[in-house]
């Protein structure tokens, strides 16, 4: 067994897309439209994964703009090198950490939370 994607639905491909490629540094792998689904599906691949690894997939549907969250859901995490060159980016475009900088419960590593376009949450660990 092998650990492929994690699929979260967006309200604005582009401005996802955007979000997850400049701020985040995110490679888009493949794009593909569904006209008899009436959806696009587009697979990011983290930085320093490897090709084949696991991605993120970006689902739109086609004229829905927004999603309730719900209360189930968490977060995603990704390893970071540097925490202060991602809150750089992030101001350059006006946005900011929804939580931190600061340190993990034991105090061993820098971390920092930030949300995307449609609220979910996504955790920064740096140097992990």
């Amino acid at each position: 067994m092998r650990y492929l994607h994690t699929m979260i639905r967006v309200g604005d491909l582009e401005r996802s897309v955007k979000f997850y490629t400049e701020v985040l540094g995110f490679k888009e792998v493949r794009r593909r439209d569904y006209p008899e689904g009436k959806f696009t599906l587009v697979f990011l691949r983290a930085p320093g994964e490897a090709e084949g690894g696991p991605e993120l997939e970006l689902t739109y549907n086609w004229g829905v703009e927004r999603y309730e969250l719900g209360n189930g859901y968490g977060h995603m995490a990704f390893a970071v090198d540097s925490i202060d060159a991602i809150g750089e980016r992030l101001r350059a475009r006006g946005l900011d950490f929804s939580w931190g900088p600061g340190r993990t419960p034991d105090g061993r590593t820098a971390m920092a939370f930030v949300k995307d376009p449609d609220g979910y949450a996504i955790e920064l660990l740096e140097g992990r």
